[in-house]
């Protein structure tokens, strides 16, 4: 079964199951992960969605990973590699964000546009900014032409009090983009209050 204790901040190897195991239990481990990912999904303007991680999302991704690609143990430290980072450590928020457009020729227009937008997200808590600080394992915008990736993986990193007041009612917490082409922002809303509060550790 997951682990969805939310404050684990590390999958080990003793955390993977057996691929026959997981198999078996796969359709009801993908029902519980698509409930507990809804309040962590926030649509941001007319493309751009965030997919706040956790433990559990990067556990299920891992073994979804692994049962796909039926790389044996010799795929697993792998994927602990690429997938750990995404799990918050105790006092950041990370988010996965996709800029979702259908249509091929406008997505790559949009991108072009968008050009170094992994260094425009933010989060507001109370008025206090918090800028996003972006996974720099990959080139996410393009040298060559300034085509930025449609896929970013953001950290948010927050202090003690900015923790306390995001958990605080009545404190608004807002989330956006700052980039000159792209500049929209929502209310975190109470349902991903809620089921972000308990990433942090005090």
């Amino acid at each position: 079964m997951i682990d969805s204790a939310p404050r684990k901040t590390e999958i080990t190897r003793a955390d993977i199951l057996p691929m026959a195991d997981y198999g078996r239990e796969r359709r009801a481990l993908r029902q519980n992960i698509v409930a507990a990912k809804k309040p962590r999904r926030v649509e941001v303007g007319p493309i751009a969605t965030f997919y706040f991680e956790n433990y559990q999302t990067m556990w299920f991704q891992v073994h979804e990973m692994l049962f796909v690609e039926k790389g044996g143990e010799g795929q697993i430290d792998d994927e602990l590699r690429a997938y750990n980072p995404l799990i918050p450590k105790g006092k950041e928020l990370v988010a996965t964000v996709m800029l979702e457009i259908e249509d091929p020729v406008r997505r790559a227009a949009t991108l072009l546009k968008l050009s170094g937008i992994e260094n425009h997200m933010f989060m507001s808590v109370g008025g206090d900014m918090i800028r996003g600080v972006s996974e720099t394992e990959v080139e996410r915008t393009r040298e060559s032409d300034g085509k930025t990736s449609s896929v970013h993986f953001v950290h948010f990193p927050f202090t003690d009090d900015q923790i306390l007041r995001f958990r605080t009612s009545g404190v608004q917490v807002v989330i956006g983009f700052d980039h000159p082409e792209y500049a929209h922002m929502a209310v975190l809303p109470p349902a991903a209050r809620a089921a972000l509060s308990e990433d942090f550790v005090l």
